[in-house]
């Protein structure tokens, strides 16, 4: 069985990059800057279904995660979590939040419809997130 990104997270999400472990996506929601981190293994549902090497991996890459976001988009509060209700594919949502965002203080997961970036200000988004990293353009 080979990698398959969820349906679902595809749709919602752009592509941002690869690390050695995680695809990670920028959340298609303008109203928060978001990242979604996806181990690239096959039938993983829960963070406790990676090798311990691989946990520490998936921690570390979340750590750069959040650095590069926070970089590009100040804020007054990280959310992570790895809650995968709907989508059962291991993914880690990174949140920057800021007092007064849409959701503040509750949680972004299921508060109102999604808002899409605009196409330039997608591709602005995800410059300035691939500049941070070194990329220039997501590999795929």
């Amino acid at each position: 069985m080979s990698f398959t990104l969820d349906p679902r997270l595809a749709a919602d999400t752009l592509a941002l990059t690869t690390l050695p472990l995680c695809e990670v996506r920028l959340m298609n929601d303008a109203r928060y800057a978001w990242l979604v981190l996806v181990p690239r293994q096959p039938g993983l549902a829960e963070v406790t279904d990676l090798a311990d090497d691989e946990r520490a991996r998936l921690w570390r890459e979340v750590d750069q995660a959040a650095a590069t976001l926070r970089s590009v988009a100040p804020c007054d509060k990280l959310n992570i979590g790895a809650l995968g209700n709907i989508v059962r594919q291991l993914h880690v949502h990174v949140v920057a939040r800021c007092e007064g965002d849409d959701a503040w203080p509750g949680p972004v997961w299921g508060h109102g419809a999604s808002v899409p970036y605009p196409q330039d200000e997608a591709t602005a988004r995800l410059t300035a997130l691939r500049q941070h990293w070194g990329h220039e353009k997501a590999r795929d």
